[in-house]
């Protein structure tokens, strides 16, 4: 795919890069998929343009734009400011494009991962290659969906739970904008909020059993039969994919959700009690939050 940069064409013209390697395999009598990919493994090239248009050229872009990555991250050649002379935003952001508007089914993480070892001994500190990468790949995503039209909480919303596959963010998207149009989303999404500041406070393991016997009060045995019947449910459909349908699967919850908060003290005396009562409520933040963040939903 690069044999080309040897030749004095793209020496004398570097915007042929590739271009000219489509023409020269062409020459050479390989198949026409095979130029059509050695020509388009640079896309996209700018904002707006144009994806690869075979497998084969999609593959060796994501490599070719990973391998730069990675590299460059590995030795902490980061971009800075307004200073990034190796385009790796325009790399990261090639990277998503291909994932999201070609509806790939890879884990960018894993994608990270495997490309990491090639660099062998190259790369002090893979771990923190990693972790420098991912969210950089976070932010770039970011700015573009919001260049797309998505409000800031909405992705705030899906991103904030680190989804593995970007192919999946704008269904995920979908799901979050219709929810939030539903009569029931602002309460939902401050008692999410609400849990989810109690559940932070929690010192030491969190308990997770949630004990029949320990229900006390009838708004917290409501709760805990809602979560029982929509939780399946609702994960159900979120393992179909069917992101839209999984947070509608919610809405159900909202009464128990608030007679609960009104009923029930969280941080009762009894130790037993508490325990159970914060088990229930991390079942309920679990529950609720798959698809995205919804307390990112809260004013």
């Amino acid at each position: 795919a690069k044999a080309d940069l040897l030749t004095d064409m793209v020496g004398e013209f570097p915007e042929l890069q590739g271009i000219m390697g489509g023409y020269y395999a062409r020459h050479e009598g390989l198949r026409d998929g095979i130029a059509i990919a050695i020509e388009d493994h640079y896309k996209p090239r700018f904002a707006g343009d144009t994806l690869p248009r075979n497998q084969t050229g999609t593959v060796v872009a994501l490599a070719d734009k990973l391998e730069t990555l990675v590299g460059l991250f590995g030795i902490g050649q980061l971009p800075t400011g307004d200073k990034d002379p190796f385009a790796l935003r325009r790399h990261a952001l090639g990277v998503i494009r291909i994932l999201v508007e070609k509806h790939l089914p890879l884990d960018l993480p894993a994608l990270v991962d495997a490309a990491i070892p090639a660099f062998g001994e190259l790369i002090e500190n893979p771990q923190a290659t990693r972790e420098a990468l991912l969210p950089f790949f976070s932010d770039r995503l970011s700015v573009s969906l919001r260049d797309q039209g998505y409000s800031a909480q909405e992705v705030d919303a899906v991103l904030a739970l680190q989804p593995a596959r970007l192919g999946d963010v704008p269904r995920r998207l979908e799901a979050v904008r219709a929810f939030a149009a539903l009569a029931e989303a602002a309460s939902l999404a401050a008692a999410n909020k609400r849990v989810a500041n109690i559940l932070k406070k929690v010192e030491g393991e969190l308990p997770t059993e949630v004990k029949p016997t320990l229900l006390a009060e009838a708004a917290e045995q409501a709760l805990a039969a809602a979560i029982a019947e929509v939780q399946p449910r609702a994960d159900a459909l979120f393992e179909q994919r069917d992101y839209t349908a999984s947070l509608q699967a919610l809405a159900a919850l909202k009464a128990p959700v608030d007679a609960f908060f009104d009923g029930v003290m969280v941080n009762a005396e009894d130790p037993a009690l508490r325990a159970n009562r914060l088990a229930l409520l991390g079942r309920l933040h679990a529950a609720m939050n798959r698809v995205a963040d919804l307390s990112r939903l809260a004013a």
